[in-house]
């Protein structure tokens, strides 16, 4: 499954390439994800927590920048997940560019996303809405960290795992939204 989204940021491409190719910055960004291990300089382990209705998920994700061009400014990322409890996986290839817009930067990803085994059955039919609603969170956090150069605090605490249900409602209730803006 192919997904596209992209967003601004209110920094020039130099500041946000910076902040974006800083992984441990970046992960306390992504909703219900948190960085647990630096294994090197271009791999990293996470886990995401996701939960849709009563059943939480919690993933065991390893991380690795396969490319990075710095002066096309483009890079991607590898993920290979699998649910804690064996509850089926996903793979993804995530490649990101940036472009200089006139307030800032525009960043744009493309995902190449596979489910595999049950997780694939509790999420297919709204990952597209939930990955939007994901985007713009994260775009949030970046463009705060961008803002005041600061990073998040510090908890020593788990992240909260990601609400999967109320990003669905909310993603499906923004596409009506546009459905009848449209109509």
């Amino acid at each position: 499954m192919r997904l596209e989204n992209s967003f601004e940021v209110p920094a020039p491409p130099e500041a946000a390439w910076a902040l974006l190719n800083d992984v441990p910055r970046v992960v306390p960004c992504l909703p219900g994800a948190e960085l647990t291990e630096v294994v090197g300089e271009n791999a990293w382990k996470a886990t995401v927590g996701v939960k849709l209705g009563p059943i939480a998920l919690q993933f065991l994700a390893d991380v690795t920048r396969q490319d990075a061009d710095e002066a096309a400014r483009q890079v991607e990322l590898a993920v290979k997940a699998r649910e804690a409890r064996g509850r089926g996986g996903a793979t993804a290839t995530i490649s990101s560019s940036l472009v200089e817009v006139d307030d800032g930067t525009r960043v744009s990803l493309v995902t190449e996303l596979d489910l595999q085994g049950p997780v694939a059955q509790y999420g297919r039919g709204v990952v597209g809405s939930v990955a939007a609603e994901l985007t713009r969170q994260f775009a949030e956090c970046l463009a705060e960290r961008l803002r005041t150069g600061e990073d998040a605090p510090s908890s020593g605490q788990a992240a909260k795992p990601v609400g999967g249900l109320r990003l669905a409602l909310r993603g499906i209730w923004s596409s009506l939204g546009r459905v009848v803006r449209r109509g």
